[in-house]
Parts: structure tokens; C-alpha cells; sequence
């Protein structure tokens, strides 16, 4: 490698980093947060098997996981401006990520909960603890820790997805790196520099993920139903 690539390289990482810790992450973070919320709720709508709620929750997951995430990005961002709803790129990248994260993690939670056996709820029923209790005490803190390897899966996944909001015009890495070559006309070296600085985003949250797995010190059975969830979401 020469001195002028070393010289590039040099330059642009921290910019690179940066619009990663000010764009990226805070995307992320936010956008799974919401979405995991969002997630939570949709499982138990479904587990409960209110007719219409059902359905439309059903309806929601099958759009979205039938589409792609781009196209739901420019939907909102350049689609609605059209009916005169016009969002600007940071709340628009928060709403689609949010929504997308939602759908697929809400299957996450609800094949957590159907794992809880059925001697669980009917603990709970005879201890007197109506349905709202039964999921608060009992059900939810056992489906959470099941779910919480494949939610922490998603959230990888999610930064590596926001690199779409480049698309609407977030300046997160993608972008940045896009303007940056556009000056010095190294795309080789800007591409492989940005996607090291995602490797050392997700190696860093890869790492996290497996203290925690350790913290929650999972039964074979656990870890087990955690594999099939794993396998579902593949």
C-alpha cells in the first residue's frame, strides 16, 4: 500500500466513524427500541387471538416482510411527499426501520411465547392471576429471555440495513463514504475501509451479545428453543 492510500485512508476514517456514531448507531438504537415495542405488542395480539386485531396484525407482518425495505423507504420518503405528507430523512428512516424491525421480531416474540408451556399459564390461572398478570408475571419474563438471542440477531442486522438510508439522504457511513469517493476517487479503498468500520460495529455488539448469553446462563432447553426460533427467522 503506498503513502497516498495510507494518506486516504487516514483522512476519511474518521469521518466515516463519526457519521456512524451520530447517524448509524443513534438509528439503530432508536429504530430497534421502537420496533422491539412495536414487536412486543403485535406477539401478544396474536397469541391472544382477538378476531380482528389478528387479523390485522397478520395483515401488517405479511406486508411487511413480503417487501423490501427499500422500497418501503421510498415509499414514505419519496411517495407520500406526493399526498402531501412529506417527512424529513431522519424521522422517515426512524418510522420504516421501526416498522420493519417490528414485523420480523414480533414473530421472534410470539414463537417465545408459544414455547412457555402450557403448565405456566395454568399455574398462573389457578394462582387467581387474570390474563394481563398471567403475561406481565409470568409468561413475558420467560418468553423475553428466550427471544433475546434472536432479537439481539435483528438488531446486528439493523446496522447493517440502515446502509439503505444513504438512499434518502441520511449522512450515515454509507453516504459519507459515497461523498468522500466522489472527491478522491477511491472507491476500492473507501468501500473496504467502510465496510471494516461495520465489521467493527457488529464484532463489538457479537461480543456484547455473547456476555449477556452468559449472564443469562440458558438451560439445553432454552437454548434449544432459541436455535429453532433462530431457524425460523432464517
Amino acid at each position: 500500500m503506498d503513502a497516498r492510500a495510507i494518506e486516504i485512508l487516514t483522512e476519511s476514517f474518521w469521518p466515516i466513524l463519526k457519521a456512524g456514531l451520530c447517524y448509524t448507531i443513534p438509528l439503530t438504537l432508536i429504530a430497534f427500541v421502537l420496533g422491539t415495542l412495536l414487536a412486543a405488542l403485535v406477539a401478544i395480539v396474536r397469541v391472544s387471538k382477538v378476531p380482528v386485531l389478528n387479523k390485522i396484525c397478520e395483515l401488517y407482518v405479511w406486508i411487511i416482510r413480503g417487501t423490501p425495505l427499500l422500497v418501503q423507504l421510498f415509499l414514505v420518503f419519496f411517495g407520500l411527499p406526493k399526498v402531501g405528507i412529506v417527512i424529513e430523512p431522519m424521522p422517515a428512516g426512524i418510522m420504516v426501520f421501526s416498522i420493519s424491525i417490528g414485523a420480523y421480531s414480533s414473530e421472534i416474540f410470539r414463537a417465545a411465547i408459544l414455547s412457555i408451556p402450557k403448565g405456566q399459564w395454568e399455574a398462573a390461572m389457578a394462582l387467581g392471576m387474570s390474563y394481563p398478570q398471567q403475561l406481565i408475571r409470568i409468561i413475558l419474563p420467560q418468553a423475553f429471555k428466550i427471544a433475546l438471542p434472536p432479537l439481539f440477531n435483528s438488531f446486528i442486522s439493523l446496522v447493517k440495513d440502515t446502509s439503505l438510508a444513504a438512499n434518502i439522504t441520511i449522512p450515515e457511513m454509507l453516504l459519507t463514504t459515497q461523498r468522500i469517493t466522489a472527491r478522491n476517487y477511491e472507491p476500492l479503498l473507501m468501500y473496504i475501509e467502510v465496510g471494516f468500520i461495520y465489521l467493527l460495529f457488529c464484532t463489538v455488539l457479537n461480543f456484547v451479545q455473547t456476555k449477556m448469553e452468559e449472564r443469562l446462563m440458558l438451560t439445553p432447553d432454552e437454548k434449544k428453543k432459541i436455535q429453532k426460533i433462530n431457524d425460523a427467522q432464517a
